[in-house]
């Protein structure tokens, strides 16, 4: 992503970052094995290279871990200082922020770019190791990389406000990206179907991959949900189940899992979820991103 500036990372960042690299952090990352159980728009997927039901899949699911959390927390700590004022008028002060035009508003960009590479380079170096430890067992398996996206990100786009087409600062906190055919800032591959959508469930149940849509950036600055989305806290989760016999249930169904605690398998209970299918339907109903197909679990790793 450009524009990113290293030097506008605190050292305090950089060291999370640097022991963090390669790993996938706790709470609801994970990298899981799949198979397409259904495939809804076979264009689509074709140009996904999902060619047939059956077919195995891998997703991944981690950020810039405790490196972009710090940034965050930096220039939060920065901009409170900067703007007092507008503090006192907020309902939270993590909700403090900087006007565009103010140059701590462009060193906080420039700082988050570069929180936003590093997750790529995460994502990308956790690829590589997963393939390495595929071609153990299936040395002659080939793993493409559909899409690798970021949500939980603010990035410079063009979008068509009252009729007249804007710059704006796009903020996706709990949503992805969903452009339509044609867009430029898709790749080449795809831009005749639209931008791939991953939308995970939680573990042992279903995935989805969706495509975006023109109606997507007419009604919601191309944007739709980005998983299924807790429906309890994480304190409520581990009240009503244990790791332990999570673990056995997933088996039972012939899901297998591993994680580093117990704690953090209760936590992510799939009960503590909401219905996948339902914030699916409601994505393609409202056309702001179409079902491709649907991706079951055999395994997962938590961090």
């Amino acid at each position: 992503m450009d524009g990113a500036d290293a030097s506008l990372v605190s050292d305090t960042a950089k060291d999370r970052g640097f022991k963090q690299l390669a790993t996938l952090g706790s709470g609801n990352h994970f990298i899981e094995f799949q198979y397409v159980d259904e495939i809804f728009d076979k264009e689509a997927a074709k140009a996904f290279g999902i060619e047939k039901e059956g077919q195995f899949m891998i997703m991944i699911h981690c950020g810039s871990r405790g490196l972009g959390h710090q940034v965050c927390s930096d220039y939060l700590r920065e901009m409170e200082r900067e703007f007092p004022d507008l503090v006192s008028k907020l309902p939270d002060r993590d909700l403090i922020y900087a006007p565009a035009s103010h140059p701590l508003c462009k060193k906080y960009f420039s700082a988050m770019t570069a929180a936003a590479n590093f997750a790529w380079c995460n994502r990308h170096i956790i690829g590589h190791q997963t393939r390495l430890a595929l071609a153990e067992f299936f040395p002659k398996a080939k793993l493409e990389t559909v899409y690798d996206v970021a949500h939980n990100i603010c990035k410079i786009e063009e979008h068509n406000i009252d009729g007249e087409m804007k710059k704006v600062y796009m903020h996706r906190k709990g949503a992805t990206r969903a452009f339509g055919p044609g867009n430029p800032e898709i790749p080449k591959d795809y831009r005749k179907v639209g931008q791939p959508i991953i939308i995970p469930g939680s573990m042992g149940t279903a995935s989805y991959l969706l495509v975006g849509t023109e109606k997507a950036e007419e009604i919601s600055f191309a944007s739709t949900a980005h998983g299924a989305g807790r429906e309890m806290s994480r304190h409520e989760a581990l009240r009503r189940w244990s790791g332990e016999q999570l673990k056995h249930d997933l088996e039972r169904k012939n899901i297998f899992i591993f994680s580093a605690s117990w704690k953090g398998i209760a936590e992510e209970a799939p009960g503590a979820y909401k219905d996948i299918e339902q914030v699916v339907d409601v994505s393609h109903k409202a056309g702001i991103g179409n079902k491709v197909c649907r991706l079951l679990p055999m395994g997962v790793i938590k961090g």
